[in-house]
C-alpha cells in the first residue's frame, strides 16, 4: 500500500482543500487575442494579487509530449495533474513504437494484416486527419499505409475525420491535398488500391465522448460502415460543396460525406475486414469502439454489427480493459494523488459537468475508471447544444454542488473542473468566450467566499490553454491575421502558453509561501495539494508549488 508520511509542522486545514482547474484558461501573449484578458475578471484578478502566484508549463514536455511545439491537452493535462509525474504520452508513445517498428513486430497489428491478406479482405482506417499531435497525427496513418503495402495488403479504405480544432479551423484542404498526394504515390505502381471512403467533421460524427451524444456516432457508423449519406467522388469534392452551401462553416462540424466510384461506394465495412482506429486518445474513442465491439448495443440502432477484426491505436480503458485490441500499449500511469489520499483516509469528491467528468475522474485517476476508497464523483449532465449558445455551460450548478460540500464538511479535498473556457473556446466564437471566462471568474468567487467562512484552502490552476488565444497570429510578427475581408481569423485550439497556479489561505493557518521551483509544470499541483493538506508528498513526485508551516 502506498502511504503517505504527516508533515510535522502543518496538519492541513481546518475545512477542504479545492483544486479548481480551469479548462482552457491560460495566460496569453497578445492583449487583443487573450479573451481570459478581455473578460472581466475581478476574482482572478484579486488572486493574483493577493495569493500565492506562479505561472506553470502545461504543454510539451511538462506534460509528457514529445516536443515544446506540442500543445497541451485535457487528457495528458489531467494525467500530468492527478499523478504528479511526467509520463511520456500518446503521441510519444505511438511514434516511438513506430519508428522502432515495436508495433508492426505486435501480435496485433499482425493478425489485423494477416486476416485481410488470407481473406483477400479490405483493411480501414478511421481516424482524424491532421498533425495535431492531440489525438492522432497523421503520420502514423501513413507510416501505417506504407507498412501495410510493403505487408501485402492489397485494398485499405481510410475514413477521415475533419479537425478544425486541434489545427487552424478551416485548414482542412491542406491536409486533404497533403493525403491526396500520398494516395497517389502509393498508388502509383498498381500494386494497391487505397483510398478515402467516407469522412466528416469531428464534431458532427464518431467522435463524441461521455456519452453526451451518440448520434453524432450514429451518423459516423452509417457513413463509415453502412456507406450511406451524401456522396461525393472525393473528400475535396464534399468539403468544397458543404463550404458553398454553408458559408463560414468550420471544419469541425462538416458533415458526413461517403465516397463512390462509378456510383458505388468504395469503402463500406463489411464481414472479413479489419479496422483500425488511429486515434491514440481515450475519451472520443470509446463510444465508437463500442460500437464495433459490443454485441448488443442500446444507444442507437447499429444493424447488424460487421464480423471484423477491430482494434484501437492504443487501449482507451485500462479498467474496462476497452479495446480488446490495441496496437500501443498506454502508460502504466501508478500512484495517483487519489490512490495516496485514499490510503490516507482522505475524503474526497470529484465534480464536472459531463463534458470533463472523464477528466476529473478518469484521466485524472491514471486512466483508469474505478473509484477508490475514499472517493465521490458527481455528474452535472451538459447541455446538449453548441456551446457558443449556452457559455456558462454548467459552471452555477457545479458550484452550488460545491458550496454543499464544503459546507456538509464531510471531505477534505474537492476538485472541480470547469469546461467554460476550453468547450466555449474551442467554437471560436469570441463574445460566447468572453461570457464564458466571466461565468467561471463570478464561480471562483462564490468559492472563494464559501472557504473563507470554512477555513479551507484554494488551488486554482488550468490544464492547458485556449481561451487566452483566440485569434491566428502570424508567427513571424506576432500580429492578428486577417482574411480577405479584413476580419480576424479566429483560432480553436489550445495554446502553447503557460497557465496560472494561485494558492489561497484566507485562514492563513498554513503560513503558505511560494516555492522555488524552475521550470515548473502542472505536474507540480499534485505534491501542492497534498503539501497543503498536510503530508509530505511522495518523493518522485515534481516538487510543490508552496511551502507551509
Amino acid at each position: 500500500m502506498n502511504k503517505l508520511k504527516k508533515n510535522e509542522v502543518f496538519d492541513g486545514p481546518e475545512g477542504p482543500v479545492v483544486l479548481v482547474i480551469m479548462d482552457g484558461v491560460g495566460i496569453g501573449k497578445n492583449p487583443e487575442s487573450d479573451y481570459v484578458k478581455i473578460a472581466n475578471t475581478p476574482n482572478l484578478d484579486w488572486l493574483r494579487e493577493h495569493a500565492v502566484y506562479h505561472e506553470i508549463k502545461a504543454h510539451g514536455v511538462a506534460v509528457g509530449l514529445p516536443d515544446d511545439s506540442d500543445m497541451g491537452n485535457s487528457e495528458v493535462g489531467h494525467n500530468a495533474i492527478g499523478c504528479g509525474r511526467v509520463f511520456e504520452q500518446g503521441a510519444a508513445l505511438v511514434g516511438a513504437a513506430i519508428e522502432s517498428e515495436l508495433m508492426f513486430d505486435g501480435e496485433v497489428w499482425n493478425e489485423l494484416v494477416a486476416n485481410v491478406n488470407e481473406k483477400e479482405s479490405t483493411l480501414h482506417f478511421i481516424g482524424l486527419l491532421s498533425d495535431g499531435n492531440v489525438h492522432s497525427n497523421i503520420n502514423h496513418l501513413e507510416a501505417m499505409l506504407n507498412r501495410a503495402k510493403a505487408e501485402g495488403v492489397k485494398t485499405a479504405r481510410i475514413h477521415p475525420l475533419i479537425d478544425g480544432r486541434d489545427v487552424p479551423p478551416t485548414s482542412a484542404l491542406e491536409y486533404v491535398e497533403r493525403f491526396d498526394t500520398f494516395l497517389e504515390e502509393i498508388n502509383a505502381d498498381g500494386l494497391v488500391d487505397y483510398c478515402v471512403a467516407s469522412g466528416g467533421g469531428r464534431m458532427n460524427i464518431t467522435m463524441d465522448r461521455y456519452n453526451a451524444d451518440w448520434s453524432m456516432v450514429e451518423r459516423g457508423w452509417t457513413a463509415h460502415v453502412k456507406a450511406e449519406g451524401r456522396t461525393f467522388a472525393t473528400l475535396r469534392e464534399a468539403i468544397e460543396a458543404f463550404r458553398a452551401e454553408k458559408p463560414g462553416i468550420l471544419d469541425q462540424d462538416l458533415p458526413a460525406c461517403v465516397i463512390e466510384r462509378n456510383g458505388v461506394p468504395v469503402g463500406p465495412i463489411v464481414d472479413g475486414d479489419s479496422v483500425i482506429f488511429f486515434n491514440f486518445r481515450g475519451d472520443r474513442s470509446l463510444e465508437i469502439t463500442k460500437a464495433f465491439e459490443a454485441d448488443a448495443l442500446s444507444e442507437f440502432n447499429r444493424g447488424p454489427k460487421p464480423d471484423v477484426l477491430y482494434a484501437g491505436m492504443m487501449q482507451y480503458d485500462g479498467d474496462l480493459g476497452v479495446p480488446e485490441k490495441y496496437l500501443v500499449t498506454p502508460p502504466a500511469i501508478d500512484r495517483t494523488m487519489s490512490e495516496y489520499l485514499s490510503n490516507a483516509g482522505v475524503k474526497q469528491f470529484a465534480i464536472s459537468e459531463t463534458q470533463k467528468f472523464g477528466h476529473v475522474t478518469y484521466f485524472f485517476n491514471g486512466n483508469n475508471s474505478g473509484k477508490f476508497d475514499t472517493e465521490t464523483w458527481m455528474e452535472i449532465p451538459s447541455d446538449n447544444c453548441p456551446f457558443e449558445n449556452a457559455p456558462r455551460m454548467k459552471a452555477d450548478e457545479i458550484t452550488d454542488e460545491v458550496l454543499k460540500a464544503i459546507e456538509g464538511g464531510e471531505y477534505q479535498f474537492i476538485r472541480i473542473n470547469f469546461p467554460n473556457g476550453d468547450m466555449v473556446g474551442h467554437t471560436g466564437v469570441v463574445e460566447s468566450v468572453k461570457v464564458a471566462i466571466e461565468t467561471v471568474d463570478e464561480n471562483l468567487g462564490r468559492l472563494v467566499e464559501a472557504l473563507k467562512k470554512a477555513n479551507g484552502i484554494l488551488v486554482c490552476s488550468a490544464d492547458h490553454g485556449n481561451s487566452d488565444d483566440m485569434c491566428e497570429l502570424d508567427k513571424k510578427t506576432g500580429e492578428l491575421k486577417l482574411d480577405g475581408e479584413g476580419k480576424v481569423l479566429p483560432k480553436t485550439a489550445h495554446s502553447l502558453n503557460p497557465v496560472p497556479a494561485m494558492v489561497y489561505d484566507p485562514a492563513g493557518t498554513s503560513n503558505v509561501r511560494k516555492a522555488d521551483v524552475p521550470d515548473a509544470g502542472i505536474a507540480s499541483l499534485a505534491a501542492t495539494c497534498i503539501t497543503l493538506l498536510g503530508y509530505k508528498p511522495p518523493v518522485d513526485y515534481t516538487p510543490s508549488l508552496v511551502e507551509v508551516g
